[in-house]
């Protein structure tokens, strides 16, 4: 699997790349440059998917993942698993914005998509076409 090292060295990045899913799961969104929201977008699913497992394997390589952080595991199981029950993949935005002013890095907000809106399923009938 190909990943960014994002010029760090790699417990720097694991920590960084930790420390940012551990924010996005507590707040719901973050801001961040488009890279490291790249990044992270890949940690942020893999929490979900073993939220959605719910085996203790799963929760124990959750929380190797979050630094032993058992508030973002737990909500991760028990309120993320359910909202995203009937979704296979895709709980992530990533919302572009300006560049950051110092350095020109382009600025995203990466956020957990909420709640899915049931569709109303009445569709109208389709008028046929006369001869």
């Amino acid at each position: 699997m190909a990943y960014r090292k994002l010029g760090r060295t790699s417990k720097h990045r694991k920590s960084m790349l930790g420390t940012l899913t551990k924010q996005l799961v507590m707040n719901e969104s973050i801001v961040t440059t488009e890279t490291r929201a790249k990044e992270v977008r890949k940690f942020a699913e893999k929490m979900v998917t073993y939220g959605k497992d719910g085996s203790l394997v799963a929760r124990r390589k959750a929380l190797a993942m979050v630094h032993n952080d058992n508030t973002v595991v737990t909500k991760v199981f028990d309120v993320l698993a359910k909202r995203y029950e009937t979704r296979n993949g895709g709980y992530t935005r990533i919302l572009k914005m300006d560049e950051r002013r110092g350095d020109d890095a382009l600025m995203v907000t990466l956020a957990l998509l909420p709640e899915e809106v049931k569709e109303k399923t009445e569709k109208k009938p389709k008028k046929e076409a006369s001869k």
